[in-house]
């Protein structure tokens, strides 16, 4: 099993950028102020039990991630674009370098997504959409 020192700065940032970026994905493709913060929280909410809990020691330390990489003004299509080239760039590095880690790493992904598309009234056909988009980028390889 991997862990942080098996990673280049760049391809640890790129990890942890594809779990948070589907997240925040997740919340701007069905914009609703009052929604954002709900999102928000499931989204924390959701990496810390991560950090307690799960099996895998790398996925552990990819929750333990601090800010989204995004800022708040960052828009949907910037979210969108970084997000999916760090999910591939990910897929490619633990395909390289971790492959018994992927399969967390895609569970974590996913859950995440669905977690937050969850969090305010049910999930959208939009965010459905979403999460399939991000499930396409996870199997890119």
């Amino acid at each position: 099993m991997a862990t942080k020192a098996d990673f280049t700065e760049d391809e640890w940032h790129a990890l942890q950028k594809g779990v948070t970026g589907a997240g925040m994905l997740v919340s701007v493709s069905d914009a609703d102020f009052t929604d954002s913060f709900g999102e928000a929280s499931a989204l924390a909410k959701f990496l810390a039990e991560q950090r307690r809990t799960n099996e895998s020691e790398l996925v552990r330390e990819i929750a333990a991630v601090h800010g989204g990489g995004f800022g708040l003004t960052a828009s949907r299509e910037k979210v969108e674009t970084e997000t999916m080239a760090a999910l591939r760039s990910a897929v490619a590095t633990l395909s390289a370098k971790a492959p018994d880690d992927l399969v967390a790493y895609r569970r974590l992904v996913l859950d995440l997504a669905q977690a937050v598309a969850g969090a305010k009234g049910g999930v959208t056909e939009t965010e459905t959409k979403v999460i399939d988009s991000v499930r396409d980028a996870l199997e890119s390889i």
